[in-house]
């Protein structure tokens, strides 16, 4: 596998930073390399919140991913996708929560953009709005085809409570339903 760089964006209290650490822990699980790298401001609920997460077979380097180099991002939030969407390199693809984020014109042109209503999915079909980072991570994993689906549902289910096993459960194959209907359109 070649080095993916994906790059989840949203406000604190979204849940993007979960997502990352289960991207990195089930890519090591592999016997790969994984990391993140997040940045967030000393707001902790509402301020914009970056995670790069880096999968490589080889080693890792260098952590952070330079401008034009993710090859994949997710945006909950408006004012985080205006501020890290250019680190997405040219045709890159950027998965969007239509309710919460309006890409541009020119922003269409330059990145394969799809529209995934994540917190809806989460908050009405999950029935608990808390899974939308697992939402997320099905949506990312299922379009990047990045790491073993049953590795990736393990290794998140390692890092949440056995009584939400089974919403979690719901959230992954409802996020991986949406971004497979997504890339058949």
């Amino acid at each position: 596998m070649a080095r993916t760089l994906m790059r989840f964006t949203g406000v604190g209290g979204q849940g993007v930073l979960l997502a990352g650490e289960i991207f990195a822990a089930a890519k090591i699980k592999t016997g790969g390399n994984g990391l993140k790298t997040a940045t967030y401001t000393s707001q902790v609920r509402g301020g914009p919140t970056v995670v790069d997460i880096t999968l490589d077979d080889e080693e890792i380097y260098y952590p952070y991913a330079n401008d034009g180099e993710i090859n994949f991002m997710l945006s909950v939030a408006q004012v985080s996708y205006d501020q890290f969407k250019r680190g997405v390199q040219e045709g890159g693809t950027i998965v969007v929560d239509p309710n919460l984020v309006k890409p541009t014109d020119e922003d269409r042109k330059k990145w394969k953009i799809f529209e995934i209503p994540i917190i809806t999915i989460a908050k009405e079909e999950v029935g608990n709005v808390i899974t939308q980072s697992v939402v997320a991570l099905a949506i990312a994993n299922t379009m990047q085809n990045a790491i073993d689906k049953e590795t990736l549902v393990g290794t998140m289910l390692s890092k949440v409570p056995a009584k939400v096993h089974d919403v979690n459960k719901k959230a992954y194959e409802l996020g991986e339903k949406y971004a497979k209907e997504a890339l058949a359109k």
